[in-house]
């Protein structure tokens, strides 16, 4: 996932989850929504998305955020 993280197990839900939203594929967010919940996931999200800067782009944004609603 993130290789330049040396102590992975530091990284937290939500650092983890912006990393994966902004370069990670499909199954890196299944993955994600098994490990942390999508409920938890929903949440983690909007405090992502309520940042001055994130590096998600407005296009994943707008994605994540209509599939969050819709399933979470």
């Amino acid at each position: 996932m993130a290789w330049y993280i040396k102590d992975i197990k530091s990284l937290s839900d939500k650092s983890a989850l912006e990393h994966i939203l902004a370069y990670g594929g499909w199954e890196d967010v299944m993955e994600a929504e098994k490990t942390i919940g999508i409920k938890k996931m929903k949440v983690i999200f909007k405090e992502i998305c309520s940042k001055k800067r994130s590096n998600l782009k407005p296009r994943t944004v707008n994605y994540f955020k209509n599939y969050l609603d819709e399933y979470a």
